[in-house]
């Protein structure tokens, strides 16, 4: 019965981190949408956002069969416990990128009014934050999981930055205000993405440790 467990335990990990190459996915091609102009690439990533709603019930029914037929104790109980939360934010970030790509379709044929040089940057940023949170949850790594928490505040800060030329922009001609705040939704979409890895490095403590940041308030 354990060694059946422990394979169940294995095949979990392996489907976060496919749920989680699925979410990177997103971000990554929802950000080159904007920045390429591309498209068929923003429907892409809208329809694939379906994946990963599908994905989420694979590993929801899996965590579920483990607690029910096992009934895990300790340690085991905090991982799939922590695995059915973490797979809330994987898909709200497949959400957010889905959002992105919705913008980028409303802002077909229109140019820019800023250079997209930060927003890669921040997209960037926040895949790193996603991959090495599931990263962290799979090999039980808590330094890695309180760097992940760390390292938001850089996408933090390339928000605040974008936030402040778009405001500059809308101060220097009121016709840039429906782009700026567009463009300003999709910032946030990613600072979003960023807070939901944090929530997931969070449970990824949470799992080894037993304690929750929301127990310490």
């Amino acid at each position: 019965m354990r060694s059946y467990f422990v394979e169940q335990l294995e095949k979990l990990n392996t489907t976060l981190i496919e749920m989680g190459a699925m979410i990177e996915y997103a971000i990554e091609n929802a950000t080159r949408s904007l920045v390429e102009r591309d498209l068929e690439l923003a429907k892409a990533v809208i329809l694939f956002d379906r994946k990963t709603d599908e994905k989420e019930r694979e590993i929801e029914s899996l965590c579920l069969k483990l607690l029910l037929q096992q009934q895990p104790v300790a340690r085991d109980l905090r991982l799939i416990s922590a695995a059915l939360k973490m797979i809330t934010d994987m898909e709200r970030i497949s959400d957010q990128a889905a959002d992105i790509a919705e913008i980028v379709i409303m802002l077909n044929g229109v140019s820019y009014i800023i250079p997209l040089i930060r927003m890669p940057d921040m997209a960037g940023e926040t895949i790193w934050m996603v991959k090495k949170a599931i990263d962290a949850f799979v090999a039980h790594d808590l330094s890695l999981a309180k760097a992940v928490i760390a390292h938001d505040d850089i996408v933090d800060q390339l928000f605040l930055d974008i936030r402040g030329e778009l405001v500059r922009m809308i101060a220097e001609d009121p016709k840039n205000g429906e782009q700026a705040l567009d463009l300003m939704m999709i910032a946030k979409y990613l600072e979003r993405i960023g807070d939901h890895a944090v929530n997931i490095a969070e449970w990824v403590e949470f799992s080894i440790t037993g304690r929750h940041w929301s127990e310490e308030e």
